[in-house]
């Protein structure tokens, strides 16, 4: 029989409630307070570590992803009209702004929302389909869910070829497919599977779950590869050797949640396992917290940045390993979520000003002292508390059944 913590004597209310609260009373707060431009429309998201803006260009990932936020609390939290509000916000400047004539989402944007960087990434297409997707549903405006669908059918027609004519990798040599895609497709149709066809989600989600598990995932290592060759063989490159497992543990938990929509528990079981393979491979054993990239040689990885310690790779792993742990009562979950969430919560967090810190050097120390930039929005940090805390909320629900029904024997 599963215990789900009730032989550990954990109070799962407890900790469900610190991920409330630092969701609602801090990180919220803070995107609420210093990130909306209210004289040109939109969010700021360079932010520094007090929340004062330090640049004002738009960055068209950052600024979807925090209309699907703020429009996701609204959906599945409470309808509160502030939050619409914000949502609102940032789509109408994105529908003005945010695309080109053929209905391609730009890379960023200056201030006022002239483009600055052209439609080279399919990914502004993904953030755009998943922010109007949520705030259609939030708003039941009809424009907001075409512009969902046609960003949705965009990401569809690209996927052969994510970025077109701005593509430079010469055709032909060394062919690759990357994780990045079916990732995040098999994510963004999930949270669209209320505007899509049943059979059109079905047949996404078999295909981009059987993708990330059958291509990527290597048997013998039990690793999840970033680029495998076009016939899903592995290539002995700088490319085609990179382990990135923050990618790798976020894409699993989406497949957990898709296995969990089929009721799979072979899937789920297989995900999980997969999730502690990579944290014993990815920790950092003398500093603590998992290297942002990694070569599975072990050779020098071509990213200089590798030892870093980032905020979205941690807390992917602590939604992963609580999701884990709630569908599996796996003990090895509960144990690597103590010792991830001990990390995170102590080196991420700030308590003086709020919000998480992004970048730490490999030592755990604070590299860049901002709370937003071109990468880091409002996005990540929200997400994870959010899910943290209501998987908690249903630990708790779980763990007081099964006391109740050990009494009762």
């Amino acid at each position: 029989m599963v215990d789900f913590g009730v032989d550990f004597g954990v109070d799962f209310g407890a900790i469900a409630h610190q991920y409330k609260t630092a969701l609602l009373d801090n990180v919220i707060p803070f995107w609420e307070r210093h990130s909306l431009d209210w004289q040109q429309g939109g969010y700021f998201t360079c932010l520094d570590r007090r929340g004062q803006v330090y640049d004002t260009d738009k960055f068209i990932w950052l600024q979807n992803r925090q209309v699907w936020t703020f429009s996701m609390l609204y959906n599945c939290l409470e309808p509160r009209q502030g939050w619409l509000d914000i949502a609102a916000h940032g789509a109408h400047f994105l529908a003005e702004h945010g695309r080109d004539a053929d209905g391609n989402w730009y890379f960023s944007l200056n201030r006022a929302g002239k483009p600055l960087v052209q439609p080279y990434n399919i990914f502004s297409d993904c953030f755009a389909a998943m922010a109007f997707s949520q705030y259609a549903r939030a708003s039941g405006q009809d424009w907001a869910e075409a512009m969902a669908q046609q960003a949705y059918q965009t990401v569809l027609n690209r996927q052969g070829n994510p970025k077109g004519q701005y593509n430079k990798v010469y055709p032909g040599t060394r062919p690759m497919q990357s994780l990045a895609l079916p990732m995040i497709l098999a994510n963004l149709t999930l949270e669209m599977a209320w505007l899509l066809p049943p059979e059109q989600v079905d047949q996404v989600l078999t295909t981009t779950v059987e993708t990330v598990m059958k291509t990527f995932l290597d048997p013998d290592r039990g690793l999840i590869f970033e680029h495998v060759a076009a016939d899903g063989s592995l290539i002995d490159s700088f490319e085609g050797r990179l382990l990135n497992p923050g990618h790798g543990i976020e894409a699993l938990w989406f497949v957990m949640d898709i296995a969990q929509r089929y009721g799979d528990q072979a899937m789920i079981q297989q995900a999980v396992e997969v999730v502690l393979r990579t944290l014993d491979v990815a920790w950092d054993q003398d500093y603590g917290g998992l290297y942002y990239f990694m070569d599975v040689k072990g050779h020098p990885p071509q990213q200089l940045e590798w030892d870093q310690k980032l905020w979205w790779v941690h807390l992917e792993a602590l939604v992963a390993l609580v999701m884990g742990y709630r569908l599996t009562g796996q003990t090895a979950c509960w144990t690597w979520y103590q010792q991830v969430h001990a990390y995170a919560w102590e080196q991420f967090a700030d308590p003086e000003y709020g919000e998480w810190f992004g970048y730490l050097n490999r030592r755990g120390e604070v590299l860049m002292p901002l709370k937003g930039g071109k990468w880091k929005g409002c996005f990540h940090v929200p997400r994870a508390l959010y899910r943290c805390w209501q998987d908690f909320e249903a630990l708790a629900r779980q763990s007081s059944s099964v006391t109740i029904s050990t009494r009762a024997h």
